[in-house]
């Protein structure tokens, strides 16, 4: 129904929400460990185009409740362009219950807090933002164009704004020489910034960013293997103290073992259960059967 400029991507909590592609790509596009619009030049979608698609969804799912703005850099957009879309949406679908995007710290930074205010009101309320990891060393390593303190100053504003923050980090990410440094530091950045959804996944180089991940690591990498990730689930876990409640999965399908629970009540009983599965490597998922 809506010509989608393929690769598409977005949240595996947006399963079932309708996408509409404001931005193509990614204006910062430089991470290592992702190479999800590597093929698209980052652009601005025309508004006669958007408004065009919003138009023909409206018509044929009219109870739409979950709309998701793509690709990975809607908030790049100008606030005036993006209320205008957000406008038009709500103007669309009377049946929606949130509107959402990706967010990378910069663009939220970037915002001030009016403009941060005035798309909520328009009703974008939630993002979903990529830490990683809070250690400083590894995020220059993957050129991530952030730092652990302007992290933590995005997902503060975002709080204090009003949205929900739903924040991704990565197992694996700092390999065998950094894994302590990188769940350490990824456990204080959770715990300081204590979204209300964290998802963990597991690292996986692709082979079309490879070479780039290694060159721009600068020193060997090597990566850890299913039971150093059960380590690092555990570390994690074990480290997080937030001070508001934070619904924590790490089941993406990169996961060799998917966990979930809600901090601080189920703290416990997920560490439990990493017990459970280190008795039972036999319950660990097969490489084949992961999807990334």
């Amino acid at each position: 129904m809506l010509n989608y400029d393929y690769p598409l991507y977005r949240p595996p909590s947006e399963g079932k929400s309708l996408i509409f592609q404001v931005t193509l790509g990614c204006s910062f596009n430089k991470c290592s460990y992702c190479d999800m619009y590597r093929t698209k030049e980052y652009q601005e979608r025309p508004w006669e185009e958007i408004r065009m698609e919003i138009d023909i969804a409206a018509k044929h799912m009219p109870e739409t409740r979950r709309i998701f703005l793509a690709d990975g850099d809607a908030l790049n957009l100008s606030t005036q362009r993006l209320v205008q879309i957000l406008d038009y949406i709500r103007d669309k679908f009377s049946n929606l219950e949130r509107i959402s995007c990706y967010a990378m710290p910069k663009n939220i930074l970037e915002k001030s807090p009016e403009d941060l205010k005035k798309l909520y009101a328009a009703g974008l309320v939630m993002f979903y933002i990529g830490i990683e990891t809070g250690s400083d060393t590894i995020l220059k390593k993957i050129t991530k164009g952030a730092t652990s303190q302007t992290i933590i100053k995005a997902c503060q504003k975002a709080k204090d704004a009003g949205y929900t923050i739903s924040c991704m980090v990565i197992l694996g990410l700092g390999g065998k020489s950094y894994s302590k440094q990188h769940i350490e530091d990824t456990a204080k950045i959770l715990s300081v910034t204590s979204p209300h959804y964290v998802g963990a996944l597991t690292l996986h180089l692709d082979n079309g960013i490879h070479d780039e991940f290694l060159a721009k690591f600068k020193e060997p990498f090597l990566p850890i293997d299913d039971a150093d990730a059960l380590d690092e689930l555990e570390s994690l876990v074990s480290k997080i103290e937030p001070t508001t409640p934070v619904v924590f999965r790490a089941n993406h399908g990169s996961n060799a073992y998917p966990i979930g629970g809600t901090f601080p009540q189920e703290k416990q009983s997920m560490l439990d259960k990493i017990s459970y599965l280190r008795q039972h490597p036999e319950l660990c998922r097969p490489a084949g059967f992961r999807g990334f």
